[in-house]
């Protein structure tokens, strides 16, 4: 048969997405930082108003070419095509379900929520600083974790001074919490 009539699938590929946040349970508010919403705002009208189109171009240039079976520039432009259609669509619905939550707004606030900055100590004296942030704002390198991570749900509504459990694959570890603030 010949290959323009059989469908290409969707699932025959690889995703340059593959390391996307973390899913939210149904229902469950996306809270995310005011300049976490704004990147992923720009990431969106990126895809929308440049990638996408440029892509594009490129796919209808490629199937002028004839031969699309042996295309490289057509091949791999659907499939970056339904790549960014994925993102899209990805971006599309953790903006819907977002909750803007302006940790500024905190100020002063002695216990930690959504948006603090958290300095802690382990028993042994080592020390830590880390921002509770979105799923979408994960950045380690940053020391940037999730609200959903377990660090960041052992710490939240504690206040400096008080000791909490993190429960750990390797077994409890007794933190103390420095310091709290909201930038």
């Amino acid at each position: 048969m010949n290959k323009a009539f059989i469908r290409e699938s969707d699932e025959d590929h690889d995703d340059d997405f593959s390391t996307e946040p973390q899913t939210l349970p149904t229902g469950t508010k996306n809270y995310i930082t005011p300049a976490g919403h704004q990147a992923l705002k720009d990431e969106l009208l990126d895809l929308i108003d440049k990638q996408r189109p440029a892509v594009v171009n490129i796919v209808s240039w490629a199937a002028k070419n004839g031969d699309r079976s042996e295309n490289g520039d057509y091949i791999y432009g659907k499939k970056r095509l339904r790549e960014i259609d994925k993102r899209i669509h990805f971006l599309t619905k953790r903006l819907e379900i977002s909750e803007i939550v302006d940790p500024a707004t905190r100020s002063g606030e002695p216990r930690i929520f959504f948006g603090a900055t958290v300095c802690y100590a382990y028993a042994d004296g080592r020390q830590a600083t880390i921002t509770i942030v979105g799923v979408d704002e994960l950045d380690m390198a940053r020391h940037r974790v999730s609200w959903r991570s377990p660090i960041a749900q052992a710490l939240m509504k504690a206040c400096a001074g008080d000791q909490v459990c993190l429960r750990t694959p390797a077994g409890t570890e007794l933190l103390e919490v420095l310091t709290v603030s909201y930038h």
